[in-house]
């Protein structure tokens, strides 16, 4: 995405997110498609063509020709007074399967504006996606002054703080492997991680069960993650709260104790739910007709 447009569209002045094109090993179109998906989750409402283009850095001629065929899918629906287009309920309810009762019946968005309300920060859910921890959910942070997390923004494993976490349940072989590699494929710009201090930090963060990162890649800015408990064999899921360093750094203990007793009750929220038999969880209301 282009960040300066970006930040225009939605009235902020720092965008923290990753900036990319094509991305290699995808089929264009394919890519192009979920690109479009994503910067209308970003966004929050209708677009038209031209604004989508624009933002995604593609042709307006192919932008539009994608537009109106997933129209013609039902996954978008077209506007013919703004000539905007916006996403369908069909693309709501798409994959709302995955993760069951999790994401299902709302008990992690439930846990992230929890936590959001209580830190006034703002919350992430990270996952693995190869060398890259990518942000797959955010709810912004309510305060004035904040960096504002892009969805979709990947950072290196080795170098970020959702990122150390997910490295932590691998074995030291496969975190040296994923070093190397990120290493070899940085930018000539980009920093290098030294091997043996990122393993002395994976050791602390095995430890200790959390991590915390202070301007490791954009200055001024940090994240403080914790693995969310997995069910079965459930996607790792990390949590983490991105910040400023200077109020990161301040409320780092404060911080840590709202992440740890939301995930204990978001843990009983979910063991209550899957034994109630029918009955509904905590702080649901049903309608009895």
């Amino acid at each position: 995405m282009r960040m300066m447009e970006l930040s225009r569209s939605l009235g902020e002045h720092s965008n923290v997110g990753w900036t990319s094109t094509e991305t290699e090993g995808v089929v264009k179109s394919a890519g192009r498609v979920i690109r479009i998906l994503e910067l209308f989750d970003v966004l929050r409402r209708e677009a038209p063509a031209y604004q989508v283009s624009e933002l995604l850095d593609l042709p307006q001629s192919s932008t539009s020709v994608l537009l109106r065929s997933m129209v013609v899918m039902g996954y978008l629906q077209f506007n013919p007074k703004t000539r905007a287009f916006k996403p369908t309920t069909r693309v709501a309810l798409l994959s709302n399967w995955v993760n069951g009762a999790m994401i299902r019946d709302g008990l992690l968005m439930r846990l992230l504006q929890r936590i959001n309300a209580r830190t006034n920060q703002a919350v992430v859910v990270a996952v693995r996606n190869q060398i890259w921890s990518e942000c797959i959910h955010v709810v912004q942070s309510t305060s004035t002054v904040r960096p504002f997390v892009v969805k979709g923004s990947r950072r290196p494993l080795i170098r970020s703080g959702t990122g150390l976490i997910l490295l932590a349940d691998l074995s030291d072989t496969d975190i040296k492997r994923i070093a190397i590699r990120t290493n070899a494929e940085a930018e000539a710009d980009q920093p290098r991680r030294c091997i043996q201090s990122l393993m002395d930090q994976i050791t602390e963060v095995r430890r200790q069960g959390w991590a915390a990162t202070f301007d490791t890649i954009t200055q001024g800015t940090g994240m403080i993650a914790m693995q969310l408990p997995q069910l079965d064999s459930e996607e790792q899921l990390v949590l983490g709260l991105p910040g400023l360093t200077e109020n990161l750094r301040a409320n780092l203990d404060t911080y840590l104790n709202v992440l740890r007793e939301e995930t204990a009750r978001f843990i009983e929220w979910r063991q209550s739910h899957e034994t109630m038999d029918g009955e509904e969880y905590p702080e649901r209301t049903t309608l009895r007709l």
